[in-house]
């Protein structure tokens, strides 16, 4: 068996196990690790005890099995599982060997990760892997990041099982460090807030237009067939036709509301704080998160409070305003979540085209979406683009549908419908084009008390007021 695989993979839960058959799918040979019998089990049987995939228990056999340079993908819960890991195959490595984190580990793990092999010079690099379960069998957007010179090796198995767009590979080096993990964070914060959105669309739809679950699923995949054809949006139109398997009606309207969170989207938003870029979308979906946990409260709090009857409207009329008003949600969202990479860019010198990530994003992941197209024109026409919302190509795009969102804010406000996604993306847009704001007031009162000083419009340079005399 000794340097027979192509291409290793340890952790062979639900996406390993997809992944390595994809890998054996697309004309390489794998090898798969796993300590628990019963998964290496499953990936022979579902392989077909075939020379083209294979599986062990055993570490040592693991790496022996493998051509040099070893190129070992780990599929493992992040944190110290990933640690843990890496030393149970360092004593089985040789020096130039590769090993890849496809998991969500928080970047600054990957940037200790592989300053910690490089010393003993094993190549590492993070390569965010998204589309889910499926994705990894079908085609997953992958998004590497790490040693140019290692990725080479790695790239031909890549581009071979990531998902395509018009023929074109969902994977791209992206950059030095923990560019890829990094890139996959953002990706997981713009998902929170596009998720989000779709949700309190939903619940405006329902609470104020009365839509059946017919009526969603079909407004849904309408909308799915127009310019906010996504994944997200394809999966909400086919969630609202699931009916209960344990009791009568559908699925949708007996599953809890308390959403639960495994931690990108708030990295995502505390980092962006750390870099102070503005991702007021993506912070407020993870505190939605957070708000939806408190269920024993805010039953409570709903008995102590009146909430305004909900005024009659004409279906088709909200129907209409809430395409345009989730279109120009969609765009904030992305418009964020790029700012912040930009920003990132340049402060971990991760030297990221935004152009070429909005392209891998095109198909295989999670927030795929038509519009993405369109993103990636944007950023390659202007490799300098500071803000989607600068870009010529989505001036009009905003401009037709900002008028629904303002009018949808201004009912949800008035009905008690809480719309807190769609109103961040308004109040950011308001705030972003806006040439004055009032925080020369804010200044002011920082001045005040606390002699923090301030600029002036009329004159350059630094002032400070004794303000009590």
């Amino acid at each position: 068996m000794a340097n027979t695989y192509d291409f290793g993979l340890v952790g062979l839960g639900v996406m390993g196990r997809n992944f390595i058959l994809n890998v054996a799918d697309n004309g390489f040979t794998a090898f798969g690790n796993d300590l628990d019998e019963e998964k290496v089990n499953a990936l022979i049987a579902e392989g077909g005890n075939t020379d083209k995939v294979n599986a062990t228990t055993d570490a040592a056999e693991f790496v022996a099995g493998l051509t040099s340079p070893r190129k070992i993908m780990l599929l493992v819960p992040a944190g110290k599982v990933v640690d843990i890991v890496i030393d149970s195959l360092l004593p089985h490595l040789d020096k130039g060997d590769i090993i890849i984190d496809g998991g969500n580990s928080f970047f600054t793990d990957t940037d200790r990760r592989e300053a910690y092999l490089k010393e003993k010079g094993i190549n590492f690099f993070g390569a965010g892997v998204s589309g889910g379960a499926k994705g990894a069998r079908k085609g997953p957007s992958i998004m590497p990041g790490g040693s140019r010179e290692a990725y080479q090796y790695v790239k031909p198995i890549f581009e071979a099982v990531s998902a395509k767009y018009n023929g074109e590979p969902c994977v791209t080096y992206l950059g030095p460090k923990s560019a890829g993990n990094y890139v996959k964070m953002v990706h997981n914060g713009i998902e929170y807030g596009l998720m989000q959105l779709t949700s309190e669309i939903y619940d405006l739809l329902k609470k104020a237009g009365n839509l059946t679950n017919e009526e969603l699923h079909e407004t849904y995949a309408q909308w799915n067939a127009g310019r906010l054809q996504s994944f997200l949006v394809e999966i909400t139109s086919e969630i609202f036709e699931q009916k209960d398997e344990l009791s009568d009606g559908h699925l949708v309207d007996k599953i809890l509301d308390k959403a639960k969170q495994k931690g990108t989207g708030k990295w995502t938003s505390q980092n962006a704080m750390d870099l102070g870029i503005p991702v007021p979308t993506i912070d407020v979906a993870v505190s939605m998160r957070e708000i939806s946990a408190l269920k024993d409260e805010r039953i409570k709090a709903d008995e102590l409070y009146d909430r305004p009857n909900v005024e009659s409207v004409v279906k088709a009329s909200l129907v209409s305003k809430a395409e345009q008003a989730l279109y120009f949600a969609f765009i904030i969202t992305y418009a964020q979540g790029m700012h912040q990479l930009a920003d990132a860019s340049k402060e971990y010198g991760y030297e990221l085209e935004l152009g070429e990530i909005a392209k891998i994003w095109r198909a295989g992941c999670i927030i795929r979406a038509a519009l993405l197209a369109d993103i990636t024109e944007a950023f390659q026409a202007d490799e300098s683009l500071q803000n989607l919302l600068l870009s010529p190509s989505f001036v009009e795009k905003v401009k037709e549908t900002v008028g629904a969102a303002r009018e949808l804010v201004a009912f949800g406000a008035a009905n008690g419908i809480p719309l807190p996604g769609l109103s961040n993306a308004l109040t950011y847009f308001d705030a972003y084009t806006s040439s004055r704001l009032p925080l020369n007031l804010i200044q002011a009162q920082r001045d005040y008390f606390g002699s923090h000083t301030y600029e002036r419009l009329d004159r350059d340079g630094i002032f400070h007021t004794e303000w009590e005399e």
